[in-house]
């Protein structure tokens, strides 16, 4: 059985209008006084990380009594992956019920196997309380070291992309040149990132749109954090130092290709209509937070071929900054390290391989970045180290 504690909350607690209020009601309608009572039901925390093998101890605690005996039984999503002991917690009916005392029940929670769990609670009889907000989160683990080894990998990489934007823009101030970096790259990464921006600050700040996703979402987290919100804020601006660059230094009569123009014009185009829908009230305004992050998935995909391609014409990476791709690929490549090691240590491949949107835009983006780096090293070795000899001969 679960540990049983009592606490007196307070006279302060009581409420006389409440009360009086429940024996109108009661006298009224014909309600058992249990259901007027000042019953609240709640679990201590919401997120619960276990190591497989290890047992954990939460309260459940309930402040209002009852003049019935209630059961209160977990229903586990996954039961292989945690065991609650005692699976239904007893809460004794009471002659004369308390509206304000508090009442606290003692659970083990259990490790079983790596995994997620989501737990919920029924009660009996029903219609006491209402548990529809009562519910746990539950990670069970293989290893800590694991978990803190990726803690750092999101770090590290974090740090690296973000540092990725300024090797480029090093390169550029030390030529007073922008030739051989390629305009179409420059507006679909600042569109990007600019729809990116939209979305993480969207959902971190707006609390009638936090509110729409928890609606649609009532038991996770916020998918956003400040980290995010920094990171894709800050490609954004390196992303515009770049490009008033273009406008300050040498480019050779570069600019954005019709083709280039007629994508942005596109997605310009699904921003407006879907803001304007919003506006409207014909669509949430988290669906116009989606329809950013789908744009930016899209340029994510063909931001790289222009400048690819472009090196290919010239057959030069010259403009171009290795650094940049270095580090995007050491952030990629920790980025799907993270993914792999989060999904042994959670037992979750399912969501390694079923989330193609994450795992194929890394692997998209380390693919190019390989190509980049045979471009630079390998296929236009030659055509670079002459270019720079007669520079130097001059």
């Amino acid at each position: 059985m679960a540990r049983f504690n009592t606490v007196f909350v307070g006279a302060e607690g009581r409420s006389s209008h409440r009360l009086s209020y429940c024996l109108i009601a009661m006298i009224l309608l014909g309600l058992p006084l249990a259901q007027c009572q000042l019953e609240k039901l709640y679990v201590d925390e919401t997120d619960m990380h276990l190591l497989v093998d290890e047992t954990h101890l939460f309260k459940l605690i309930q402040i209002g009594e009852y003049n019935t005996t209630l059961q209160v039984a977990s229903q586990i999503q996954h039961a292989d992956i945690v065991q609650f002991v005692p699976p239904v917690v007893d809460m004794p009916g009471f002659d004369k019920p308390d509206p304000t005392m508090k009442h606290t029940y003692d659970i083990c929670a259990y490790g079983k196997s790596p995994g997620h769990s989501e737990v919920t609670f029924n009660v009996t009889p029903a219609g006491f309380v209402n548990l529809d907000t009562v519910f746990l989160r539950v990670t069970v683990m293989h290893s800590n070291a694991i978990y803190v080894i990726s803690y750092i990998m999101g770090w590290i990489y974090f740090v690296a992309w973000s540092v990725s934007f300024y090797p480029q823009i090093y390169i550029n101030f030390k030529r007073k040149s922008v030739v051989g970096l390629n305009f179409d790259f420059l507006a679909l990464n600042v569109m990007g990132f600019t729809m990116y921006s939209l979305f993480n600050c969207g959902l971190y700040f707006s609390k009638e749109i936090q509110k729409e996703y928890f609606n649609r979402h009532p038991r996770s987290l916020n998918p956003v954090q400040l980290n995010d919100v920094f990171f894709s804020l800050h490609a954004a601006f390196a992303t515009l130092i770049t490009i008033t660059q273009c406008f300050l230094y040498e480019r050779d009569g570069q600019r954005v290709s019709m083709i280039g123009r007629g994508i942005l014009t596109t997605f310009v185009s699904v921003v407006i209509i879907t803001a304007s829908l919003g506006a409207a009230n014909k669509i949430a305004w988290l669906d116009f937070l989606y329809y950013c992050s789908y744009i930016k998935l899209c340029i994510t995909l063909i931001k790289y071929v222009p400048q690819a391609y472009m090196n290919y014409k010239r057959k030069s990476t010259e403009g171009w900054s290795i650094g940049n791709i270095f580090l995007d690929f050491v952030g990629g490549f920790l980025s799907i390290l993270q993914m792999t090691l989060n999904a042994y240590n959670y037992n979750d491949w399912i969501s390694f391989f079923g989330d193609a949107t994450k795992f194929g835009l890394g692997l998209f983006s380390l693919i190019f970045d390989i190509f980049f780096i045979l471009q630079h090293y390998v296929f236009y070795r030659d055509a670079d180290e002459k270019k720079y000899d007669l520079e130097a001969k001059a």
